[in-house]
């Protein structure tokens, strides 16, 4: 307790009287001493009828010492970070045709493909640096439309460059840019050729709400014997423990829709008279659908192990 009293403020109270024409007014004198301080060693504060409360008598020392040494708050700007996945190699859009049964000219082979054709696109409409905009990318811009099929603002962006009207823009993530400027036309022929082994990515059809069997392919119950439960869900938890339903159990929901991504695919053939290539497999989506066809990604080959 001494070494607490030897550093802490002291406080001198004294109660006068002053002699007045009409009445006596006490006036409470306060001294602060500060042994610390060696440029304003005490401070007088005069407190006229009202009672002392140590709150009061607290905010109004130290008010102006505060006020005057805290500085101004800072704003902390959080620095943006985009993450971004970089891509293998530059790509291009195409529209999904159909399938279709390939035989190999030797041997004879069945192959099941889907066919892929290329309308009017695939120009680079923009160029991304790291220092413009913090991480290196292409942008590519894929089927020509009518111009009021497009805004203004993206009439505008289209402009700056020259290019055409383009309904649909992508940005490829590449750790070089060299060699890429704007309004440049991409080849399908110098960037893949037969054997190569792409990542298709597209939305899938729509399915609209489905049950349990189709979405999640569960089995149905009995249809005779007395079962009043065919399709039907069945059991999705427990009573009193947990008394809940579990997060992510699979039940009847809207099925379809969402962007999906096939990784490995070969090219099996390209032909640039017809402007098509046949990817081994189905691809997502109806004919019709936008495809995004990019080099695979394949670790130790074009992606570095960690």
């Amino acid at each position: 307790m001494a070494a607490v009293s030897s550093i802490s403020p002291t406080f001198r109270l004294s109660s006068t009287k002053k002699p007045s024409s009409s009445s006596t007014t006490t006036i409470a004198s306060c001294s602060f001493v500060n042994p610390t301080c060696t440029s304003s060693p005490s401070r007088r504060i005069s407190l006229k009828s009202s009672p002392l409360h140590y709150s009061s008598l607290r905010h109004s020392l130290f008010s102006s010492t505060s006020s005057s040494s805290s500085a101004p708050p800072t704003k902390n700007k959080r620095m943006s970070v985009i993450m971004m996945s970089v891509d293998a190699g530059i790509g291009v859009m195409g529209t999904k045709l159909g399938m279709m049964t390939y035989f190999e000219p030797v041997g004879g082979k069945v192959v099941p493909v889907t066919v892929v054709g290329f309308r009017e696109g695939n120009i680079v409409t923009q160029i991304k640096t790291e220092a413009t905009d913090g991480y290196d990318a292409v942008q590519i811009g894929y089927r020509r439309v009518r111009d009021k099929k497009l805004k203004k603002p993206e009439m505008g962006h289209l402009n700056k460059i020259g290019a055409i009207p383009l309904r649909h823009l992508q940005e490829f993530r590449l750790t070089d840019i060299e060699g890429f400027e704007p309004n440049q036309k991409l080849v399908v022929e110098e960037i893949f050729k037969e054997g190569d082994l792409v990542d298709v990515s597209g939305t899938t059809i729509g399915k609209g709400f489905q049950g349990g069997i189709k979405r999640w392919n569960f089995k149905r119950g009995q249809m005779t014997h007395g079962s009043k439960s065919h399709r039907q869900l069945g059991s999705i938890g427990a009573g009193t423990t947990p008394g809940h339903v579990y997060k992510g159990k699979k039940m009847p929901g809207r099925m379809g829709g969402t962007k999906t991504k096939i990784r490995k695919l070969p090219i099996i053939k390209i032909d640039n008279d017809l402007r098509i290539i046949m990817i081994k497999g189905a691809l997502p989506g109806k004919p019709g659908n936008l495809l995004r066809i990019a080099p695979a990604k394949i670790v130790g080959l074009n992606i570095p192990k960690n």
